[in-house]
């Protein structure tokens, strides 16, 4: 079971305050969208905007910190903030939730993602419908040095001693990173995997049988869906805010009207919309699915890709019954070829370690050695320091870029992480097409109808911003746009 800081209970008037802030930041984003700022204004003082608005300095700095990640204004040292250059290039946020149909489905998606993956593969097009970002950002030398250094020091009996649950070093070094982050996760509570997608599904069949619903959130993540298909189990999307995630009301009503078995969601950058669901939020989802005996199976891949000041907790450091089943890997943010993820499974840790010992029975042996060697050695947060300040500006680089060539009535996604835009085209447009015919131009894009059961998001698609910036980026988000104003203008 993880214990944080935080696990007291969330006071009314910390959630007011929370809704405040953004509140405030909402405000001034609609300000500079209309152009009542103006690039290169100066914001009101944090002292006057305390005044006008009735709120405390913290409230007026967690606002302009907001703003600040989103890339609509810049701080100046010793001058204020000021409307980033940039602002009004970028196309401004989706605002409503997503409305799937209240009902549990069976699924039928592989096909389709299948086809759409395979071409979105290959080398040479742009690869913005990639679910990776560039290999080039990771430390592979120093990998490739420790994994030598690892396999030619390789005790014989680890092979055996290291199967499930997996190497005691590496264990131990992510239980350091989760008591790092306020939590108290013991070594021997984790579980090493075949990456984070092995430790979802061993998660999932410890928790559910066919036939069982699930809980997804609406867009979804599409290997969730894949999972759920292959595993005979039915879906039950709920709406999800493209900022602050999950609609917790709408949650609820799905809890008491189909008894789904578990939850899987992603709290933090959500994949495809990069939402980050607010700390009181996850707060009050994981209390929620408590009082249901709901499990929530927590995909967290993308916590360490923060752009702001601190690694957003995931709702695993609210969990006071280990009913929070926590996965993450090193294949987002240090070793993609490496495949170790991990499994935090609570009260379900046995029953996962069963599902995973009569599996694939271990994750790779030297892998794992590499892995915790190079965590001992420390480098690890700079390595982190430096991509994440490489995905900001390539998020910054991209939502301008769509907001010069897409057509007008376009929409994207302010991520504070991650590395994914979410972009709501106008709905005359149709995103399966688009995908179809940029593949010809040789750019790829992620189509919307994929990260849907029932096909849905039919004018929106994801676009990654992972890789490296260059002339050719440029060209394939132009294409993207002329694509999306030709069938506009039909």
């Amino acid at each position: 079971m993880a214990h944080s800081r935080s696990d007291t209970a969330t006071k009314p008037a910390e959630v007011r305050k929370k809704k405040r802030y953004q509140s405030l930041a909402d405000d001034m984003a609609e300000s500079i969208r209309t152009g009542v700022l103006r690039p290169g204004d100066r914001l009101p003082s944090v002292r006057n905007t305390c005044v006008s608005r009735g709120v405390s300095p913290s409230t007026v700095f967690q606002a302009y910190y907001l703003l600040e990640a989103r890339g609509l204004i810049q701080a100046r040292e010793r001058s204020g903030y000021f409307v980033s250059t940039e602002a009004r290039r970028m196309a401004p946020e989706p605002e409503r939730l997503s409305e799937p149909r209240d009902e549990s489905l069976s699924l039928d998606v592989s096909k389709l993602v299948f086809e759409i993956l395979d071409a979105t593969m290959k080398h040479d097009v742009v690869p913005f419908g990639s679910a990776f970002p560039s290999p080039l950002h990771f430390p592979l030398r120093r990998l490739g040095q420790a994994l030598a250094a690892s396999a030619q020091a390789l005790d014989p009996w680890s092979t055996v001693d290291d199967l499930t649950p997996g190497n005691l070093a590496l264990r131990r070094q992510i239980a350091l990173r989760y008591l790092a982050a306020g939590m108290h996760v013991h070594a021997d509570d984790i579980v090493i995997t075949n990456g984070a997608l092995e430790a979802l599904n061993l998660c999932l069949a410890a928790v559910t049988r066919p036939g069982d619903a699930v809980v997804v959130e609406s867009p979804t993540f599409y290997a969730a869906l894949q999972s759920l298909e292959r595993m005979g189990l039915e879906v039950v999307e709920v709406p999800t805010h493209p900022r602050e995630g999950i609609d917790l009301l709408a949650l609820e009503h799905a809890l008491e009207r189909h008894r789904p078995k578990a939850c899987w969601l992603m709290t933090n950058f959500q994949n495809p919309l990069g939402s980050l669901m607010p700390d009181y939020k996850k707060r009050a989802l994981v209390d929620l699915l408590a009082r249901h005996a709901v499990p929530l199976i927590e995909d967290d891949v993308y916590g360490e890709l923060y752009f702001g000041d601190h690694r957003p907790a995931p709702a695993k450091a609210y969990d006071r019954h280990g009913m929070v089943l926590h996965c993450s890997s090193f294949s987002k943010n240090l070793a993609p070829g490496y495949r170790i993820g991990w499994a935090a499974p609570g009260r379900y840790t046995s029953e996962v370690a069963r599902q995973k010992l009569t599996s694939t029975l271990s994750a790779s042996i030297p892998a794992q050695l590499a892995l915790a060697s190079y965590l001992e050695r420390g480098g690890f947060d700079k390595h982190l320091r430096k991509l994440r300040h490489a995905l900001g500006t390539q998020r910054d680089v991209l939502a301008q870029a769509v907001g010069h060539f897409f057509p007008t009535g376009t929409k994207a996604t302010r991520p504070m992480g991650g590395y994914f835009l979410w972009v709501e085209l106008p709905e005359s447009c149709d995103a399966l097409t688009i995908h179809r015919q940029a593949l010809e131009l040789g750019v790829s894009c992620a189509p919307g109808p994929i990260f849907s059961s029932s096909r849905a998001f039919s004018n929106c698609i994801r676009l990654n911003y992972g890789h490296y910036w260059d002339a050719r980026a440029e060209d394939g988000v132009a294409i993207l746009g002329r694509l999306a104003r030709r069938q506009c203008e039909r």
